[in-house]
Formats: C-alpha cells, sequence, structure tokens
C-alpha cells in the first residue's frame, strides 16, 4: 500500500514538474540583461576620404561590490579599427555623456562614432529616423568606448539589495566607474595604448574625478582629458561672479536672435564677444559686488550697457538688481514676439501656453534632440549592431536622489594634470548653451590652472552652437577636427619622458 502511496506522490511531482517546466519555456523572457554579454558586428566607414574597417563590440560587463559580489550590469559599445595591428601605438578614447542619468547616446551617434544621426544641418530631426555614415568620425584616429553608466542606457542594478549610494553621488559615480574601466581596459588589452577620456556636461564632472582616481587609485594615467560643455566642476563662484559671468552667453543669444542694436548687430560675433568678456570682468563683477551701496548713478549705467548686449530692457534689469537668472531671461528675450529660447541650445525657440510668467514650459532643444535620439539609438543597437533585448533603452534613467557633497572634481583634474606631465586637457564650448554657458567654461578653466604653469596644457574651442555643438553639420567637422589634432599633438614622441 505504501509503495503504490510513493509511486502516486512520485507520478504528481513529476506531471507537476514538466507543467512548470513548459509554464517556464512558454513564459515570456525577463526585461533585464545579463552581467556578461557581448554580440561583434563587422563594418566601415568612409572618412576624411578613406575607408576605415572596423567592429563593434555591444555588450555587458559586470559592477562588482567590494566583497566581488555581481551587483549590475553595465552596458556598453567599444568601436576597434581592425587594420591597425600594434595596439600599443593606437589610441584609447573612453566616452561618458552626463545628466547625471544620461547614456552615452549622445556622443555616440552624434559626434565621434561612425554613425550619427538623420538630422538637418541646424540639427532638427528629420524622417525617417535613423543613422548615417559619419565622415568625421575620430575612428580614424582612435578606438573608442562608449559607456552607459548605471540605470542608464540599458544598465541596470542586479541585486535588489545593493545600496543606490554606491552608485548614485559625484564621488560613488567615480569610484564604481573607475574599477570597471580597470577591468574593461585589462579585457581588451589596452593597458599600453594612449588613452584619452571624454565627457559631456556632467560627464565633465565624472572624467575630471575619473582622471585622478584612475591614476592615484588604479595607476592608470592619461594623455588627454576632453571636455565637452563642461559643469562647474566643484569650482567656487557663487554671489556676484555667479551672477554676472552669464552676460557674455547672454550677447551670444541676443546676437543670434537679432535683438541687438544695430550697430552691434552688424559685427561679427567673434568681434562682440570679447568686448562682453571684458565688460563684465572688468565692470559687471565689481558693480554686483558693492550691491545695494553703488551709487545710483553707476547702477544705471552699468543697467544700459548690459541692456546693450543683453537684449534685456534696463528697467527689467533694474528690477532685478541687474542680476537675470537664466531661466527668466530664456522667457523675456523674445517675449514680445510670443516665444521663447532653448536653453541647452537657445537658437531654439518654443511656444508657451501663454506669454506672461518668469519661466518657460518646456525645452524646445532638448524636447527636439529626444525626439530624434530616441528612434535612432533604438533602431541603430537593435538592428545595425545586432544587440536584441526587450528592455528600454534609458536616454535619462532614475539616479535621483544623486549625492553631490564632495564635488572636487576641477581640483581633483588640476592634480591629475600636476601629477602626468603627458596629460592635456581641451574645453570645447556652444556660444549659445544655456545650461554650461561657454563664459563659465572660460572661467573654470582659468580657475583649474591658478598658478599659470600648466596654461600650456589647457585648450579651450568655442563653437556657433549650442550644448551639444555638433548637431550643427558645421560644427560636426570643427569639433572633431579639433579632437583629432588634440589628440596627435598630445602624443609624446619616441622615447620622450615624462617629466618636468
Amino acid at each position: 500500500m505504501k509503495k503504490i502511496l510513493l509511486r502516486g506522490l512520485l507520478l504528481v511531482f513529476c506531471a507537476t514538474s514538466v507543467v512548470r517546466a513548459q509554464e517556464k519555456a512558454t513564459a515570456m523572457p525577463e526585461r533585464t540583461l545579463p552581467a556578461e554579454s557581448a554580440i561583434t558586428t563587422t563594418h566601415e566607414v568612409t572618412i576624411k576620404g578613406k575607408k576605415i574597417p572596423y567592429k563593434a563590440t555591444a555588450g555587458t560587463q559586470p559592477v562588482w561590490s567590494e566583497d566581488g559580489k555581481v551587483i549590475a550590469s553595465m552596458f556598453y559599445t567599444y568601436y576597434e579599427r581592425t587594420d591597425i595591428t600594434n595596439k600599443a601605438n593606437r589610441p584609447l578614447v573612453i566616452s561618458f555623456n552626463g545628466g547625471p542619468g544620461s547614456a552615452s547616446v549622445w556622443m555616440h551617434i552624434a559626434y565621434t562614432g561612425p554613425r550619427v544621426l538623420n538630422i538637418d544641418s541646424e540639427g532638427y530631426p528629420l524622417q525617417p529616423y535613423g543613422v548615417k555614415e559619419n565622415p568625421n568620425s575620430i575612428l580614424d584616429v582612435a578606438d573608442i568606448v562608449y559607456i552607459d553608466p548605471v540605470n542608464t542606457g540599458f544598465s541596470r542594478i542586479l541585486d535588489p539589495e545593493a545600496k543606490k549610494s554606491v552608485f548614485f553621488g559625484v564621488n560613488a559615480d567615480i569610484k564604481y566607474l573607475a574599477d570597471w574601466l580597470d577591468v574593461f581596459v585589462s579585457r581588451v588589452s589596452r593597458w599600453s595604448s594612449p588613452k584619452y577620456i571624454i565627457g559631456e556636461s556632467y560627464g565633465t564632472t565624472r572624467v575630471s574625478g575619473l582622471a585622478l582616481e584612475l591614476q592615484n587609485a588604479h595607476w592608470m594615467y592619461f594623455n588627454g582629458v576632453i571636455l565637452v560643455s563642461p559643469t562647474g566642476l566643484g569650482i567656487d563662484r557663487d554671489g556676484p561672479v555667479h551672477d554676472a559671468l552669464y552676460l557674455p552667453y547672454y550677447a551670444a543669444t541676443a546676437w543670434y536672435h537679432k535683438m541687438l542694436p544695430a550697430d552691434l548687430q552688424a559685427k561679427d560675433l567673434d568681434e562682440i564677444l570679447p568686448e562682453v568678456e571684458e565688460y563684465t570682468i572688468d565692470e559687471v563683477i565689481p558693480a554686483m559686488t558693492r550691491g545695494g551701496f553703488i551709487s545710483e548713478a553707476k547702477r544705471k549705467e552699468v543697467a544700459a550697457k548690459m541692456s546693450r548686449y543683453s537684449g534685456i530692457k534696463e528697467s527689467v534689469l533694474l528690477q532685478h538688481n541687474l542680476a537675470i537668472p537664466t531661466s527668466f531671461y530664456w522667457k523675456e528675450l523674445l517675449r514680445e514676439q510670443g516665444m521663447t529660447v532653448g536653453r541647452l541650445d537657445s537658437r531654439y525657440k518654443g511656444i508657451d501656453r501663454q506669454d506672461a510668467g518668469d519661466r518657460r514650459d518646456y525645452d524646445p532643444a532638448l524636447t527636439m534632440w529626444n525626439h530624434e535620439f530616441a528612434p535612432a539609438i533604438n533602431y541603430y543597437l537593435r538592428d545595425v549592431l545586432k544587440f536584441k533585448t526587450d528592455l528600454q533603452y534609458n536616454l535619462f534613467g532614475p539616479v535621483h536622489p544623486w549625492d553631490r557633497s564632495g564635488d572636487q572634481t576641477g581640483e581633483n583634474l588640476r592634480q591629475a594634470m600636476a601629477q602626468n606631465p603627458y596629460m592635456h586637457v581641451m574645453i570645447q564650448s556652444g556660444y549659445y548653451d544655456g545650461g554650461t554657458d561657454y563664459f563659465n567654461a572660460k572661467y573654470s578653466m582659468w580657475q583649474l590652472d591658478p598658478s599659470g604653469k600648466l596654461k600650456d596644457r589647457l585648450r579651450w574651442e568655442g563653437y556657433r552652437s549650442g550644448h551639444m555643438m555638433y548637431l550643427r553639420a558645421e560644427d560636426l567637422v570643427t569639433s572633431n577636427d579639433h579632437i583629432r589634432d588634440f589628440i596627435q599633438k598630445s602624443l609624446p614622441g619616441p622615447n620622450k619622458p615624462a617629466k618636468y
């Protein structure tokens, strides 16, 4: 009797197991990525008239905890030129975007990579969405890896017990990414290669910190750091300096929209901006420093001159005690035309529900960019690079709250340069960028080197476009040429030692 009962139970267990196995086999796959994966495809692109063969690897590599446990899966796309045999002399460029919380999509398919968006010459969306060859890519002179930090792109936290503070903060971000890069460079055998790191927007905070972290904690040294539309890098500029430094950006934007007086409007932008920069330093900062104790005559004199340069009425400047917030400027400049201007690229115009108010309803620049990038990156990764997944690609991912305390990344970069005579830094800024404006970028560069001993290794380039200067066809050419030139000039000659 017991044998019959046991056989019956065994049959029931087996039948249940079969049913569960069948259910599992027919269930929809989970929307996660494995910690380890890689798909490699081969391609060709014509750059500067020359055909460049390359392979693209789209994949994931783990993020480990301090005790060696896999806690996240991080997505990357790695491009290698395939007709180069000596990797020791072949530069490697490591590329990040910003946010924080932004994937590396922007520079990947619009700037330095072998494929770029299908957009018009000023950066506006076109249909059909997609990508085309990038004849200006830097893949002719360097291999490139684009990295999506945790919770951006296809990168995700895998361990539900992992603390978000491990990933989401200025210094936490730098620490785990440095460890990930140590492993990646080892896996692709690039320790002997000259190395460069490029970041855009908050990515400049990230790479400035990584330059020192990788150097001091992982003994990985860089030939160059490229800061595209840099943040403040933790450099102090509170009070009157902060308020005054926007005036040259206001002048550039007003000039573009033809809101300056006729005599200024007749000049070229390159003629106007040095004049406004000098006035900002010599007159505006001292005037704002005096606050309410400036004489009334001087206050009106400065307001009149600022009005002339900014396109904002003198009375409005006086109402704001000379300090016009950027959010108000984007709403005010074209208010009488019923339009707003973009934050990240002030060439773009938008329409609000009402013309009144102190803030615009949305950023017309970012809205346009989301419009063109999201379809293109999803098509490109899935259909061209053959990386198949049901996971959503996060242009912007959930990374908040972000711990911004302890941001010393500007000083980190200065220390890295001082310790490494090979290291050079280039800054690229768009004149019409109101999010990370060009004159603040210049100010950061000046403060990076208060001694003046590093200035021969610091370089600044400006463009007649916005935050993503490369979306303008003319600047896509020149900005990539500047990177190409920067790389070539920062490679030391044969047997040239790194010493002062």
